[in-house]
């Protein structure tokens, strides 16, 4: 008897040595970090996927060390119906824990897309237009950037989401809010333009129309206002007085001069070249400030809160004028009411000007040396 207990206890021993052992290795394997080549991919993980299948496909693709030990720990600590199926992208190095972690929190693919203020319509359709063709229900017909950027403009073209506010748009131009949008895998450009307009629309609220009424104009030539002011001026503190200089000259019936209405009928008729040029000045468009008085017929780019708040509370000044602040150089500018204090302001940017041109051209030398 005395032998059978010890060899009993011999046993109990053995297994329970054997049995912290195999717990102590999926333990120490699953909380181990374990580099792979795959950090900058995207792995799909199918839906309908057993957990041994999705497992066996993490070993496979070298994301998990182990496959046994993950597969045992899941099955004794995991839940099946947390795992989601997406694409994800698994950082280097990772524990297995981690990945399952993931799995379970249904992290999908995203991609960042990214519309600066200012943006037009052309620029935003051509960068919805290299993200577009890479999407994967794209792989088949592979349309070039320049057919995709097209196919995307008419799009735009499309205003029934924006017909209770801009009921006279011919297109989106200023209804696409800039900002960050995270794009999924189930992302069209379809759902992406009426997601920035939907992101417009919680900017322009309800009482901006009758404040639009208070100053004498629609909804849409205040958001025309508001590109207008977007692209003069980057420095949010003095949009309402550059505001003011646009009223101002509005109610004179002068000119608005705004270069950036030439440079957006170049880009409308497809010959823009970063310059703009005499032709682009005697542009005969009803877009073209500098040679007709008047609001252009709709906005001239994206518009941000900042600058629609700016077009709906313009400061009350006296300006009909302004040139860039070149002692700041910080993008602000200075303000003018006569034509005597505008000619030397401008005068004094235009030294400067040429100053920085002479340097560029000095710098352009010496780098050819």
């Amino acid at each position: 008897m005395r032998r059978l207990a010890i060899i009993s206890a011999a046993v109990v021993i053995i297994f329970t040595t054997a049995v912290g052992g195999f717990a102590w290795w999926i333990y120490s394997n699953v909380h181990a970090p374990h580099e792979h080549a795959r950090s900058n991919d995207f792995v799909r993980i199918e839906k309908g996927s057993s957990p041994k299948e999705i497992i066996a496909k993490l070993a496979n693709e070298g994301i998990i060390s182990s496959y046994t030990a993950t597969l045992v720990y899941f099955r004794l600590f995991g839940n099946p119906a947390k795992l989601e199926a997406g694409e994800y992208q698994f950082q280097s190095p990772i524990t297995p824990l981690q990945v399952l972690n993931e799995l379970e929190s249904g992290q999908e693919r995203t991609l960042k897309l990214v519309i600066p203020e200012g943006f037009t319509r052309f620029d935003i359709a051509k960068r919805m237009a290299e993200w577009s063709i890479s999407r994967p229900d794209m792989a088949d017909s592979q349309p070039t950037i320049e057919s995709e950027q097209k196919r995307i403009l008419d799009l735009m073209n499309d205003t029934s989401l924006i017909s209770d506010i801009a009921p006279d748009a011919q297109n989106l131009e200023g209804y696409m809010y800039p900002s960050t949008y995270l794009l999924d895998s189930t992302m069209t450009p379809e759902k992406v333009i009426k997601m920035m307009v939907e992101q417009f629309r919680k900017v322009w609220k309800p009482d901006r129309n009758d404040l639009a009424k208070q100053l004498g104009h629609t909804p849409n030539e205040i958001v025309t206002i508001g590109s207008l002011i977007e692209t003069e001026s980057g420095v949010e503190a003095e949009r309402p007085t550059v505001a003011s200089v646009i009223y101002n000259r509005l109610n004179r019936g002068i000119p608005l001069g705004i270069d950036q209405t030439v440079v957006y009928v170049a880009k409308m008729e497809n010959r823009w070249d970063g310059t703009i040029n005499v032709s682009d000045i005697n542009a005969s468009s009803p877009y073209n400030t500098r040679k007709y008085p008047g609001l252009p017929p709709g906005p001239i780019s994206s518009v941000s809160e900042s600058a629609i708040n700016a077009a709906l509370h313009p400061a009350q000044t006296n300006f009909l004028y302004y040139v860039r602040n070149v002692d700041l150089n910080d993008g602000s500018h200075w303000f003018y009411a006569t034509d005597a204090e505008f000619e030397k302001g401008k005068a004094a940017y235009q030294k400067w000007l040429e100053q920085e041109r002479a340097e560029k051209r000095a710098e352009n030398a010496n780098a050819n040396q």
